[in-house]
């Protein structure tokens, strides 16, 4: 009897060392999960989301899709124009919803605690990298289209090369959107202004088809151009009308083509998708000047969450999407 005391005490110890362990543990998987570079939206929407959505992503097919915690990669094969000349080029392209913040226009690190100013939204990372003779420039767009259909609340865009490098945002306020300009060019320069009188990016188009082709309307806007043109082109970060329609591809019924025609620039986009869900986009065609500028090709796709797979033993898995930057 003089022991069970004894006995009772290491064993309470014991179960608060293992409570303790486990708190740690599920404290470390908190902030990993927390900290990883995209967390898909969770499944519950906001009744905004609800009314303007065409009811597409309150299907059970949208939500297998794009809520299991997984994001979509694109991998596309791609000749780029530079200096005149035709180059190869490879880009990515990734899918994957997330909760954002409206106010701030950031990922959020606690949505559950957002309340009214957590935003759903579809995400795109596009990379293309590419070589001119010695040197090498590598793109990357992010763009953050709310699943409410309204147009994008942020663009972020930045090209390096071996000269240096430019970076753009635009942000979407009520008024127009506020456009952050960073380059080492001294005619272009730092600035900060609202460019007025847009109706959409260029950019929202990408989204826009994924989440559903209805929410295209067409018809004539003006339009953000895309940044990669702009900056490669050096052209003024301003709106510009263009005709928006779509165009079906005779004899094929499971291709698409959306058309974006800027008759003052003397510039279309061309981008070919599936015109059933989950309305994958396959290629695109870019022409200026009646010159192709881009052109890409879908080579593979595949579903996975990805931000888990960082570790030397997974490297094999980019020969699986013919990754070759």
């Amino acid at each position: 009897m003089t022991f069970l005391p004894f006995f009772v005490n290491m064993n309470l110890m014991k179960n608060t060392i293992r409570l303790n362990i486990a708190l740690v543990v599920l404290a470390a998987i908190f902030i990993s999960n927390e900290n990883s570079c995209s967390e898909p939206a969770k499944t519950r929407v906001s009744n905004s989301a609800i009314s303007s959505s065409g009811g597409n992503i309150h299907s059970s097919e949208f939500k297998k899709y794009w809520f299991q915690g997984q994001a979509e990669l694109n991998v596309y094969a791609v000749q780029q124009e530079r200096y005149g000349e035709m180059r190869e080029a490879q880009q990515v392209m990734i899918f994957v919803t997330e909760d954002f913040s409206a106010s701030k226009q950031v990922k959020l690190d606690n949505p559950g605690q957002a309340g009214a100013d957590r935003l759903p939204v579809l995400k795109l990372n596009a990379i293309r990298r590419f070589h001119t003779g010695i040197y090498d420039y590598a793109l990357m767009e992010s763009v953050f289209s709310p699943l409410n259909g309204a147009p994008s609340v942020k663009n972020t865009v930045s090209i390096q090369d071996w000269c240096g490098h430019v970076f753009t945002q635009f942000n979407y306020t009520e008024q127009a959107y506020r456009t952050q300009l960073f380059s080492y060019f001294e005619t272009e320069g730092d600035s900060d202004t609202l460019v007025r009188n847009v109706d959409f990016l260029e950019s929202d188009f990408w989204t826009r088809l994924r989440l559903n082709p209805e929410m295209i309307k067409p018809g004539r806007y003006r339009l953000l151009p895309s940044a990669f043109f702009s900056r490669l082109r050096h052209k003024p970060l301003r709106a510009e009308p263009a005709e928006v329609y779509f165009e079906s591809r005779s004899g094929n019924p499971e291709r698409q083509t959306l058309v974006l025609k800027y008759p003052e620039l003397d510039r279309v986009l061309k981008i070919q998708f599936e015109p059933s869900f989950p309305f994958k986009i396959i290629g695109w065609e870019e022409h200026h000047s009646g010159k192709i500028l881009s052109s890409g090709m879908l080579q593979k796709t595949i579903k996975t969450a990805y931000w888990n797979l960082n570790q030397s033993t997974e490297t094999a898995l980019r020969d699986s999407l013919f990754l070759f930057f």
